[in-house]
């Protein structure tokens, strides 16, 4: 991968399938153009190694998945640049929404305004016991721009979907999987790296293929009776 000294984005080298994606913009991951550019390029990697059946979207930021839109590169441009820049973040995010793969959000920290569109935008969201999560643009005289208003009300009703917009407020880990926002929850702590679970998962499927423990269990349920493993 060819990337410059600290890049905004890196991404793992295949294995067993799965890629992860790493967010690593000091201080907060700020969803600016270099977040976005390093974004196409390992979905570029990703489409071009046919091998990649699982993304992993993760931070390497303590405390923060993403934070949103990078407001200061916002308030420098004009009505113009805001609308390139709004189209090439949608763009990057509309990738990993339609995606021919699983694409999974692991979000331990704040996951705001952009950076909960990103999180919106993959197949499924794993949220650490301290994430929180929310669509803050109405503080800012504005509304979430990359998808968050058509993703939001589709994983937890119109009515949630107009609280956590109107009221700009932060959504603990609980209540957001309560409420569907994320399909996980994790304990933070937990001693294994998501990407390693993953890797492990598919490790010990393939084993179960190999030893035949899995063909009885198939076999057994399409003729009706009760598997005889080993």
């Amino acid at each position: 991968m060819s990337e410059t000294a600290t890049p905004a984005v890196t991404w793992s080298d295949v294995d067993a399938g799965v890629m992860t994606i790493t967010l690593q913009r000091r201080p907060a991951n700020a969803l600016g153009l270099p977040i976005i550019d390093g974004l196409n390029a390992a979905l570029d990697a990703a489409d071009a190694d046919g091998s990649v059946k699982v993304i992993v979207v993760r931070s390497d930021i303590p405390g923060f998945f993403a934070a949103g839109a990078d407001i200061k590169h916002m308030s420098a441009v004009d009505a113009e640049s805001f609308t390139a820049y709004g189209d090439r973040l949608r763009g990057a995010l509309d990738r990993l929404a339609s995606a021919d793969r699983i694409t999974i959000a692991a979000v331990d920290g704040l996951a705001l305004g952009g950076g909960l569109e990103l999180a919106m935008a993959c197949t499924l969201r794993v949220g650490g016991a301290d994430a929180k999560f929310g669509l803050p643009e109405v503080k800012l005289g504005l509304i979430p721009g990359a998808g968050g208003t058509q993703r939001l009300p589709r994983l937890v009703g119109r009515g949630r979907a107009l609280d956590i917009m109107l009221t700009a407020r932060q959504v603990p880990a609980d209540e957001a999987h309560a409420i569907g926002l994320i399909d996980r929850l994790v304990d933070a702590a937990f001693d294994t790296p998501l990407e390693e679970g993953f890797r492990f998962e598919v490790a010990q499927e393939q084993e179960l293929f190999e030893s035949g423990e899995a063909k009885e269990g198939i076999t057994a349920f399409l003729e009706k009776r009760t598997p005889r493993f080993a």
